[in-house]
């Protein structure tokens, strides 16, 4: 069967199942939890053959200042048939004209490049089991006081306005901080995901800092499996490995700069973890 007799529609909430069962297909640890979280926060659509859900797409969009594209997963039996090409050409329309970023996977590169897409960084992903240290000085945990100053430094951090990303991760996460000069200067969030939590997004002013952030969260958790990603551009790859979190695979950043880029970050901005609905 073609693709072109695949109907495509819009994701709702009645084939999270199905998209659970793909994601797994796909050797992703996505629980219907993530995916929960990731329709709620996104728009997308599904492509079905016959009762069958064989290809997914989500959207989440970042008000006017871009959007990310996530979860492209075609079914095995379903690859090479030009079912990717209808999947990405459904979510640049619901995109509209919004900067847009994704991160590939090898099987995806030459898809998005041919779509305009660019390369800007390497994710690499850690995990591993938390071993037990002692919590850092010079962290604390957030109050809900703490989600606007949160916010604002994701914002130069990650160039685009995530408010709604960030609400959502404080009502199923926690959030630390780090305070200094009076305000805040930084944050890590911890969340329940795949075989066990991811930490993430990651935002401070310098690399020391954002090691703190993260060792707030490892103190918390010994035993743990835990999960982050990180860019090759950060330089916590090696620290990440000497603290029992082995690199296991990661993905291309992205950006198509066609309909304009979004808001550059702020150059004294370290940030790290951003990929946070995959």
């Amino acid at each position: 069967m073609q693709a072109s007799q695949i109907e495509m529609v819009p994701f709702s909430p009645g084939h999270l199942d199905a998209a659970v069962a793909l994601s797994r297909q796909a050797g992703w640890p996505h629980r219907a939890e993530d995916w929960q979280m990731a329709l709620a926060l996104s728009d997308g659509m599904v492509a079905i053959e016959g009762d069958r859900v064989v290809g997914t797409v989500l959207v989440t969009p970042y008000k006017q200042d871009c959007a990310t594209i996530n979860m492209v997963i075609v079914a095995k039996t379903m690859r090479g048939r030009g079912l990717g090409r209808r999947l990405m050409d459904a979510a640049l329309r619901i995109a509209g004209d919004r900067p847009l970023r994704l991160v590939a996977t090898t099987e995806g590169l030459p898809l998005y490049q041919k779509l305009g897409f660019h390369e800007t960084g390497t994710v690499l992903q850690h995990q591993g089991l938390a071993g037990e240290i002692p919590a850092p000085a010079g962290t604390e945990a957030a109050t809900a006081d703490d989600l606007p100053g949160i916010m604002a430094l994701d914002c130069l951090a990650f160039g685009a306005d995530r408010e709604n990303l960030l609400s959502y991760l404080a009502k199923v996460g926690a959030f630390a901080v780090i305070r200094r000069d009076g305000g805040l200067s930084g944050f890590a969030c911890l969340r329940v995901f795949g075989r066990g939590e991811v930490i993430g997004p990651v935002v401070a002013t310098n690399i020391e800092d954002a090691r703190k952030l993260i060792k707030h969260h490892i103190a918390r958790r010994p035993g743990r499996f835990l999960r982050l990603d990180t860019t090759a551009a950060a330089g916590l790859s090696p620290w990440l490995a000497e603290h029992g979190f082995a690199h296991v695979g990661g993905g291309i950043a992205m950006t198509n700069p066609s309909v304009g880029d979004a808001a550059a970050p702020a150059a004294t901005t370290f940030a790290l973890a951003n990929q946070a609905l995959g």
